[in-house]
């Protein structure tokens, strides 16, 4: 299963804060994708070192990734629709030159409108000129020639643009309504920020279950295999997120989602992208906690496969034989709980407290007759 883990932006341990010197730390880490971070503006200037990481990443395994502008109002007038668009356009040429698999964009507000289907048509249909774009920016066969420094724009897909679910009750981007826009729209996928679905579900995504549920219903409307996904510790109030957080700190947990990508994710091609304050520590992190989650599992599936195998021997049925192995168990803990246990702790008790209770007596006699001798001395 392609699984990667890796942080939104350049390493906070990186030395350097060029994205080359942070891909190359985020290699060392052992993680094995990045997604830059345009959320306010693209500079030209940083267009060589787009280009310089779209080469690396072309001629290695390396997944890159990128966010366009964190304000959005593709839902407002046309004024502020424009200015969006014009700001996603730019960071569109970005993506081209580095490369990127996936661009991440906000929607927005609702402003004026209200959620439902007339509004998710709405947003459809400019979703399908923006993705229209791309496709014209990315270039064409005929235009190799033109692309030379760019192999992956002729040999390649072209990005792919991702819509990201919202963690805020007045922004468009409900789990539903991601899916509802992205299942209609060729060219788009849906971001899944964990940290803003468990946000706007006041506190969901407990448990392992809860991640199948979630992953069950993206393939059954959007269908593939293929995830881009946003993982991060969240404060959230309300249905509404405050800000991230480091991963220990918040009540939203990986272990559950590790233990569901171990035990489903074999056939899935997954890619979570860490928005923690902590960046690569913790994407480390839930790169381990899955490690630990696939270890158990192997664990559990060679023991099952071995009270397989005594089964047979035995000439018993595997359910009997596991029936068999909790009624050992259960006699082993009685017979490890002894009723005498109580009272060996007691007595060893007692004595101990005696003698500290002497001693403490025995030494406040002697600091009363050393204050008297003193006393009389002086």
């Amino acid at each position: 299963m392609p699984l990667r883990f890796g942080p939104a932006g350049v390493p906070l341990s990186c030395k350097g804060r060029t994205i080359v010197e942070g891909m190359d730390d985020i290699t060392a880490l052992g993680l094995s994708t990045m997604e830059i971070q345009t959320v306010r503006t693209v500079a030209p200037q940083h267009f060589n070192e787009y280009w310089q990481a779209g080469i690396l990443s072309w001629k290695s395994d390396f997944e890159m990734n990128m966010h366009g502008p964190y304000y959005a109002d593709l839902l407002g007038d046309r004024r502020s629709r424009q200015r969006t668009l014009m700001k996603m356009e730019t960071s569109m040429q970005a993506a081209k030159i580095v490369n990127a698999r996936h661009i991440t964009y906000h929607v927005g507000p609702y402003g004026d409108r209200r959620p439902g289907r007339e509004t998710n048509e709405h947003l459809a249909n400019i979703l399908e000129g923006v993705v229209e774009r791309c496709r014209e920016l990315w270039g064409k066969e005929e235009d190799e020639i033109d692309y030379a420094a760019f192999p992956w724009v002729t040999e390649g897909e072209p990005t792919l643009i991702g819509v990201e679910t919202s963690g805020q009750q007045s922004l468009w981007g409900t789990l539903d309504e991601v899916l509802e826009v992205v299942n209609h729209v060729d060219g788009t996928v849906p971001v899944l920020n964990m940290a803003h679905i468990h946000a706007r579900g006041n506190g969901s995504l407990r448990t392992s279950e809860d991640f199948a549920e979630l992953f069950d219903q993206v393939r059954s409307e959007f269908g593939g295999k293929k995830f881009y996904c946003h993982f991060s510790g969240i404060e959230h109030r309300s249905g509404n997120a405050m800000h991230y957080t480091q991963l220990k700190k918040s009540d939203l947990k990986f272990e559950p989602l590790a233990e569901y990508l171990a035990e489903e994710g074999d056939w899935l091609d997954v890619t979570v992208i860490s928005d923690s304050p902590l960046l690569e520590h913790d994407a480390m992190y839930m790169l381990q906690q899955y490690d630990k989650a696939k270890q158990k599992l192997l664990e559990r599936r060679a023991l099952e496969e071995r009270r397989i195998k005594l089964a047979l021997e035995a000439g018993l049925d595997p359910a009997e034989l596991l029936a068999r192995e909790k009624e050992q168990a259960r006699l082993r803990m009685e017979a490890g709980d002894p009723e005498s246990a109580p009272p060996k702790v007691e007595k060893k008790a007692e004595p101990k407290k005696k003698p500290a209770a002497s001693k403490k007596a025995a030494s406040a006699r002697i600091d009363f007759e050393e204050e008297d001798d003193d006393d009389d001395l002086f």
